[in-house]
């Protein structure tokens, strides 16, 4: 099976780091988003796949390539009008066999084999208490009947997720050429989800498969909370020389960390510096510099250099801020 990743977004929620950096390519709980969303194909037994690039694509590329032992078709969408159409451009890699498309700014913690062996498409959802910033999904007893991007007024709350198992790939490549072709928009783009209503609508059956491991990467809020679960199901024992570890950590090995307090909820990167500070429920980028500092939900981008700041921070790759 091949695993279809749509990551040519720019994250301008995520700005400053994006600016810089693609947002799969940040940092969460000592690897990549994208790096977790790997790993967990390699374990589902998933090792073919096309990535979707756009916005710095070649960063994500040589990501890609220099940790990964996969074969992989990068398919580069130059115009971002939406979902569909960064699917449509890459259907060329996949031919009639089940696909499986998972957006690249979702963590999912999932046993997929229960969508596999359904014999039929199906959809990842999730019950959610505002569904309205959601594709949203309508059921006739276990079969969806009906779609709906972001709607004003939810026919339900379960909320897609991101995870897309599509068994009638041929029926699929039709619907995205037909959305496409006749310019079938919703919000002015090519939605995914107006595709998967076409074959719906054509008598192709959908159902569901319930994901409560679904981990949103796409705010600075929602990658901190990421950070913290991913933290709290990782098994590592961090024991630094001159420092109190408050698990749970990652501590990057190549990281230097010394007087300080380190916890919980806290990710140091590679060859990142953390010296006389306190630091909790914050991620550090790689070659990050702090001194003498307190910091709690806070972002630190690659190459930045923070010193004695007592604050909340969202600082973007090479930046400096020193506090006189």
């Amino acid at each position: 099976m091949r695993a279809i990743i749509p990551v040519a977004g720019v994250g301008s929620r995520l700005r400053p780091h994006t600016y810089t950096l693609p947002k799969v390519l940040l940092n969460v709980a000592g690897k990549p988003i994208l790096g977790h969303i790997l790993d967990k194909l390699l374990l589902q037994g998933i090792t073919e796949a096309t990535i979707i690039i756009g916005y710095m694509g070649h960063l994500v590329e040589e990501y890609v390539r220099s940790h990964y032992n996969l074969k992989v078709d990068f398919v580069q969408q130059n115009e971002r009008l939406g979902l569909g159409h960064s699917i449509w451009v890459a259907q060329h890699t996949f031919d009639s066999d089940p696909i499986l498309i998972i957006l690249g700014d979702t963590i999912f913690d999932v046993n997929l084999s229960e969508a596999f062996s359904q014999g039929v498409n199906s959809l990842g959802v999730k019950e959610v208490h505002d569904p309205r910033r959601f594709g949203v999904v309508e059921l006739n007893d276990r079969f969806i009947v009906r779609l709906v991007e972001k709607p004003d007024v939810p026919p339900s709350n379960l909320a897609l997720v991101g995870l897309y198992f599509i068994k009638n790939t041929l029926l699929f490549k039709q619907c995205l050429n037909t959305l496409v072709t006749e310019n079938i928009r919703t919000r002015d783009e090519y939605q995914l989800t107006d595709a998967l209503q076409l074959m719906i609508d054509s008598g192709e059956i959908f159902t569901t498969f319930q994901v409560d491991g679904w981990y949103d990467c796409g705010k600075h809020e929602t990658i901190l909370s990421t950070n913290r679960y991913l933290l709290e199901h990782q098994t590592s024992d961090v024991s630094v020389h001159d420092c109190v570890i408050i698990p749970p950590v990652f501590i990057a090995p190549s990281a230097k960390v010394s007087r300080s307090v380190i916890g919980p909820y806290a990710t140091i990167a590679e060859n990142a510096e953390v010296i006389d500070s306190v630091l909790k429920n914050s991620i550090i980028g790689d070659n990050a510099i702090v001194t003498s500092s307190v910091l709690d939900q806070s972002l630190i981008g690659n190459s930045a250099v923070v010193n004695g700041t007592f604050s909340v921070l969202n600082v973007g790759d090479s930046s400096e801020i020193n506090k006189s």
